[in-house]
C-alpha cells in the first residue's frame, strides 16, 4: 500500500480527501454569525464577572444567556 505525503504528515490512500464529494453542511443553520453591538459598561462588567466565575468567555456567556431567552421564549416587559 502506498503512503501519500502531505506536508510533514503521511496519509494512507484510503483517507485521500481530495476525492471526497462535496455536500452542504447539514448544521449550517446552527452556526454562529458575527455581529457588532453596543452594550452598556455595567452590562459588560456584569457578564465579564459572571464569565470569570464560570471559567468561560464573556461572549460565550452572553450567547448562552441569549440562547436561553430564545429557548424559553422570554419576553422583555417595556413599561
Amino acid at each position: 500500500m502506498k503512503v501519500k505525503n502531505i506536508g510533514d504528515k503521511t496519509m494512507e490512500p484510503e483517507y485521500d480527501l481530495s476525492k471526497m464529494k462535496k455536500r452542504p453542511n447539514p448544521f449550517a443553520k446552527q452556526l454562529k454569525k458575527q455581529v457588532t453591538i453596543s452594550l452598556g459598561i455595567d452590562v459588560i462588567e456584569y457578564f465579564e464577572t459572571m464569565a470569570q466565575e464560570k471559567g468561560i468567555s464573556s461572549q460565550e456567556l452572553i450567547n448562552l444567556y441569549l440562547q436561553d431567552c430564545v429557548v424559553s421564549k422570554r419576553k422583555l416587559s417595556l413599561n
